[in-house]
């Protein structure tokens, strides 16, 4: 059996309402693009794909965008409840092909995603939760948002995160937007690593031990970069001048800060990128890796990407059949509880 960790999903009462959305230009661009993939929201379509790959099975969660960027505070707490239920529903009514979901939240308000994912958790069986790399550009290591973390670490669930800057995250300081895409082939590996740091240097392991956080991506730059992360990082305030000393007091680490990189969980979404996956499971360890594809957001909408990742695991890293069997299987069997 494989166990396709990071799935993108739209259940259907909350495509009903997502599409109907249009009080935000920003939105727009993305509700087109979700149309143009049917794997997203028609099931017919999206089975005969999971067909290709035998005995396999996938943990679903909701698609882009974060759910705080769909309105107001009060819609998007709505909008989570709405694809709660229907993630729920959907593993309810195909066990035998979801293994499970994470739940949405909308982290406006993080009182209140905590009670989500309350709710999630205890009523409708969630495996985990999925956040983002940021709220409206707020950094996710705010202490307002201590109150969630430490509920789910207490509860043992999985926090997946996905990578949300946009084009208006321009390339340089005297521009206005990325251009290029460059926001998204490249800025979305650094929104990723920069939560990673931010965690990291926040005390986030040793405040809450129980804490699972899988990065979506491999842990996108962080393994490709562990001389600086290690070695780098050891010198920590070298560079930096007295007058900026705020800038580097965090939490009072008790180890080496790549010691605390190297407990984030991570998944094979690199696109058959394979001397690249290679590097992110000797980095993290092949106990720390989770078979997943981001599916279905590759060029065939929906299969490619899964076809690619098993090619990697199977004729370009190398590993043990063991190992091999955890990537797949055991390891997301086990830190999701399944």
């Amino acid at each position: 059996m494989k166990i396709d960790a990071f799935c993108h999903l739209i259940p259907p009462a909350y495509a009903e309402r997502f599409f109907a959305i249009d009080d935000s230009p920003a939105l727009k661009n993305l509700q087109e693009r979700t149309r143009n993939i049917p794997a997203l929201t028609d099931l017919d379509v999206r089975f005969r794909q999971m067909d290709e790959f035998g005995d396999y099975r996938q943990i679903i969660n909701l698609t882009a965008p974060a759910v705080e960027d769909v309105g107001p505070p009060e819609r998007t707490a709505e909008m989570a409840r709405i694809a709660n239920d229907g993630l729920a529903q959907l593993v309810a009514d195909h066990p035998d092909r979801f293994a499970g979901f994470c739940a949405a939240v909308s982290l406006d308000d993080p009182e209140r995603a905590t009670e989500e994912a309350r709710y999630a958790f205890d009523e409708l069986g969630a495996v985990g939760v999925q956040v983002y790399c940021h709220v409206h550009g707020r950094p996710m290591d705010d202490p307002r948002l201590d109150v969630f973390w430490e509920y789910v670490a207490s509860r043992e669930k999985v926090i997946q995160v996905h990578p949300n800057r946009n084009s208006s995250w321009a390339d340089y300081p005297t521009e206005e937007r990325s251009k290029f895409e460059i926001w998204w082939t490249l800025g979305w590996e650094y929104d990723l690593a920069t939560f990673m740091a931010r965690m990291v240097f926040s005390g986030a392991f040793e405040k809450w031990p129980g804490i699972k956080i899988l990065m979506h991506h491999a842990g996108a730059m962080i393994p490709h970069f562990a001389g600086r992360v290690g070695p780098g990082w050891d010198q920590l305030g070298a560079r930096t001048p007295p007058e900026q000393r705020e800038d580097i007091t965090g939490y009072p680490l008790t180890r080496r800060p790549i010691d605390y990189f190297q407990q984030f969980y991570v998944d094979t979404a690199m696109f058959g990128a394979g001397d690249a996956l290679g590097t992110s499971i000797r980095f993290f360890g092949t106990d720390r890796v989770l078979f997943a594809s981001d599916s279905p957001y590759d060029p065939e909408k929906g299969p490619g990407y899964i076809r690619a990742t098993i090619a990697n695991l199977e004729h370009d890293v190398d590993l043990s059949d063991a190992e091999r069997e955890a990537v797949y299987r055991g390891n997301a069997t086990a830190l999701f509880g399944l």
